[in-house]
């Protein structure tokens, strides 16, 4: 958490203010092991940089620089970007990006697990899977993609390596919607249920971008407010409750040492 959904909001409302701005000033108001990769001071090497978009790739925020560089920012579990007019006071800032324009860019992250990167190439991007929301992600290619695994789907379906910006909240979304048991070997999966599992989570992906993500913990927009999507949950974070479409109580199980819910009743 932020997955897709929520970092696509966060890009959307950011790509409205940020674009054609250039940076003034920095400052790193936290340890330096939050900004990283380039040699050299962080604040120095990115003021008098222009902003020229704002893009989303897998859960990464990507701003490409004037310059060739490029600054991506990874949430990871409880970052924000922040977009103010003036510094606000937060003890969980870590980095503050100020406008020569006006305003401000707030980064914080109240586990510091989160990180802000001044690349010169796209090494940052290597090894991520295909995004499900593009056409190249197809139900042949998720076929694909869970052919001769034996590891449970719910699983699998994490591997950024493998399909990218998919995490623990909508990959349960998904299973409960396609009707597939979270621990069922990905490589067993028959061809039906592929396609249905396709169809699901680019559905599930669609319908959380348009409710502005979920916010069950830490998550707000570049606005600084909440998503909506977690009153349409039918499965995440409801243990005990009872199934949106059978009654029978979710159920929570670990897998890949993530907490995993599902309706034993929908999803045998």
């Amino acid at each position: 958490m932020p997955e897709l959904p929520e970092v696509e909001t966060i890009v959307r409302g950011l790509a409205r203010t940020i674009p054609g701005r250039r940076i003034a000033e920095v400052r790193v108001e936290t340890p330096a092991s939050v900004v990283n990769d380039l040699p050299g001071d962080f604040p120095a090497l990115l003021r008098g940089e222009r902003i020229e978009s704002v893009s989303r790739r897998a859960k990464f925020i990507v701003f490409p620089l004037a310059s060739g560089r490029t600054l991506t920012v990874h949430l990871r579990m409880t970052g924000r970007l922040i977009v103010e007019p003036s510094p606000a006071e937060d003890p969980y800032a870590r980095v503050r990006l100020h406008f020569r324009e006006g305003g401000w860019l707030r980064f914080s992250d109240v586990r510091r697990f989160g990180r802000m990167r001044l690349t010169e190439d796209g090494a940052w991007a290597a090894g991520l899977g295909v995004e499900p929301l593009d056409p190249a992600f197809t139900p042949q290619r998720l076929a694909s993609l869970l052919a001769g695994h034996r590891g449970p789907i719910k699983t699998l379906l994490l591997d950024q390596r493998l399909i990218a910006g998919i995490g623990n909240i909508y990959a349960c979304e998904a299973l409960f919607r396609a009707g597939i048991h979270p621990a069922r070997p990905a490589g067993r999966i028959s061809g039906v249920r592929v396609r249905r599992l396709h169809s699901a989570l680019v559905r599930v992906l669609e319908e959380a971008i348009t409710w502005r993500g979920t916010s069950v913990e830490h998550y707000v927009d570049a606005e600084g407010l909440t998503g909506g999507f977690q009153n349409k949950l039918a499965v995440y974070g409801r243990e005990g409750l009872s199934c949106l479409r059978c009654h029978a109580p979710v159920k929570r199980v670990t897998l890949g040492q993530r907490g995993t819910f599902y309706c034993p009743r929908c999803q045998r």
